[in-house]
């Protein structure tokens, strides 16, 4: 039975599905990202509809905080930023090889591929995590619903264990937050805002 949508029902279910995730599940994806930055690694996201600007936020997150508050290189790319590329496999290839194409030009043993699906059975990037696999490298599947093909094909996984798209992908999302603060040292603000950035002669420094 439907009911009339409000805000505060949606915030509060919000809420109360956040306590039931796998807490362990999501350190030990913080854990793993850190590892690969530490060692040098790329990391390689990809999704499609709303999870392939999940893939982008994640990158542009990732890449650039981490930069700016520990000077060094986070060396992450993004499949679903590149229009042109992605319209040349879709067209000369096939949709199916969007992602997995483009890893076969950049891909290394033992980097790290990280899908996004909400339903997590996207054909196109289920090929790729499994190129990925075959080719030594590491996957993270971020999911949601009853996680699909990829949360069984992915080496690791993150799961949000719900069938509300929207609170998959805000949740998503949240994980992505979650290891941009984590590479970065960063505190969880639960007070008046402050500024995120001051300026210290010619480094940034982190304030939330």
């Amino acid at each position: 039975m439907q009911t009339e949508f409000s805000i505060c029902d949606y915030v509060d279910a919000r809420a109360r599905f956040a306590e039931k995730l796998d807490g362990a599940a999501f350190q030990k994806a913080f854990d793993l990202i850190r590892a690969k930055f530490e060692s040098g690694k790329k990391i390689i996201t990809c999704g499609n509809g709303g999870s392939a600007y999940t893939a982008s936020h994640y990158i542009t997150d990732w890449n650039k905080m981490t930069n700016l508050a520990t000077g060094r290189r986070f060396r992450g790319i993004s499949l679903c930023d590149n229009i042109g590329l992605i319209t040349a496999f879709a067209n000369d290839v096939g949709y199916d090889e969007v992602f997995a194409g483009q890893l076969k030009t950049i891909l290394d043993e033992d980097d790290l591929v990280v899908a996004v699906s909400g339903s997590g059975n996207s054909t196109n990037v289920l090929k790729a995590v499994e190129y990925a696999n075959n080719a030594g490298a590491d996957t993270l599947a971020v999911v949601g619903y009853d996680g699909g093909k990829l949360k069984l094909l992915a080496k690791y996984s993150v799961w949000v264990p719900s069938f509300d798209m929207q609170l998959c992908e805000e949740i998503h999302l949240m994980f992505g937050h979650g290891v941009m603060k984590a590479l970065c040292g960063s505190v969880v603000a639960t007070s008046t805002p402050e500024p995120l950035l001051s300026r210290t002669s010619d480094r940034y420094r982190l304030i939330v």
